[in-house]
């Protein structure tokens, strides 16, 4: 069980640090050339575009290291640093997804998936601010762990959408539909499930 314990850590944070990287891609490819299957959210909203791929992967990365007990330990003002940033970055990539998701009206199915994502993924990180100034830590850290399930919708739909292209033959429009629920109930279930164990 430990040895399994491990490996699901490591590809967590194998997952998400490379996809947090691969995000950047746009720095040296351009936007387009970066994200072809976006081009209608780029031509609409550019600015809003950049700021959400700009900004979610920081919460990405940087929310693995908010579950390190040593750096909460040893290092609690970089702990608190890093999940204000992590904070920030949540609410820039937040609300930059939920107008993205409200600009998606050919896709109503997926624009009401991807933005009730973000009102969730917003609603859950500002309660887990909430409860760290309130100073009531175990509920803080709960809702972390839901937080951050919700940031993790980035690392599920990369893995998901291969699966919608090979075995669907679908395109990403297709392919949104599926993409903007299953990338992140799922992940919301298996964080409630995880935390009700802890409790018991």
């Amino acid at each position: 069980m430990q040895y399994v314990s491990k490996v699901r850590v490591f590809l967590l944070w194998f997952f998400s640090l490379a996809i947090a990287l691969v995000s950047y891609r746009f720095l040296a490819l351009g936007l387009e050339a970066a994200f072809p299957s976006m081009l209608g959210h780029i031509a609409g909203r550019r600015l809003v575009f950049v700021l959400h791929i700009s900004a979610s992967p920081i919460a990405l990365a940087l929310g693995l290291l908010q579950f390190l007990p040593r750096l909460r330990g040893r290092y609690p003002a970089l702990h608190r640093w890093t999940g204000r940033i992590y904070a920030l970055a949540v609410l820039i990539g937040g609300v930059s997804g939920l107008v993205m998701a409200l600009g998606a009206f050919d896709r109503p199915v997926a624009a009401f998936g991807f933005g009730a994502l973000a009102i969730f993924w917003l609603g859950a990180t500002g309660q887990a601010v909430r409860l760290a100034m309130a100073g009531r830590t175990t509920e803080h850290r709960r809702w972390m762990v839901r937080s951050y399930a919700l940031t993790l919708a980035a690392v599920t739909l990369r893995l998901e959408l291969p699966f919608f292209f090979i075995f669907g033959g679908m395109g990403y429009a297709q392919a949104s539909s599926y993409v903007a629920w299953l990338s992140w109930v799922p992940n919301v279930l298996i964080a409630e499930l995880y935390l009700r164990r802890r409790v018991k």
